[in-house]
């Protein structure tokens, strides 16, 4: 009977442990479209923006004041600038980040 509460509270333990190391692992999309929106100038700074499958692209007025280097810090696989549009390759996250910029505008 003693080993049956040992072994239950190691389940137990282990259990915290997964549920800390997903929990960890999961993004807070509200927090990085606030991050995203400032790294791109601001709300004032986007014209337009749509998502297309991983791409994130984004029309800006000034492509100057976009931190590139913050953006591709936060997850981005790559920036491309043509013109005064950012393209920017986030994967499957570039659905949820476009979801919680919607709620931000």
């Amino acid at each position: 009977m003693e080993y049956i509460w040992q072994y239950l509270i190691i389940i137990i333990v282990l259990l915290i442990i997964a549920f800390a190391i997903v929990r960890s692992k999961h993004k807070d999309f509200k927090i990085e479209a606030n991050k995203l929106v400032e790294y791109l100038g601001g709300k004032n700074n986007i014209i337009n923006y749509e998502v297309n499958k991983s791409r994130f692209v984004v029309t800006l007025k000034d492509t100057e004041i976009v931190n590139k280097e913050a953006i591709q810090k936060m997850g981005a696989q790559g920036v491309v600038e043509i013109e005064n549009q950012l393209k920017i390759i986030f994967g499957n996250d570039a659905k949820n980040l476009k979801k919680h910029i919607d709620e931000l505008k």
